[in-house]
């Protein structure tokens, strides 16, 4: 992975593979979590949420149209 593979920073819509190359990008050492938060506009908790959906169950958790199904109560 190389930082051709990030998102661009203006992003608007977040779909499961960009989320995942943010993730993927900020735990493999690409790019710090705050360079991250800052580029892309995320808060600390955003970002912490799609890390544990992915650690949870997988990277399909970050898809839209399963956040009900993996949503904690």
């Amino acid at each position: 992975m190389t930082r051709a593979d990030l998102p661009p920073p203006d992003t608007q819509r977040w779909v499961a593979s960009r989320k995942i190359s943010v993730v993927r990008g900020v735990l493999y050492g690409l790019i710090t979590l705050s360079d991250a938060m800052k580029l892309y506009g995320l808060s600390e908790e955003e970002f912490n949420c799609w890390v544990s959906a992915v650690a949870d169950h997988g990277t399909d958790a970050l898809k839209v149209t399963s956040l009900k199904k993996y949503r904690q109560l």
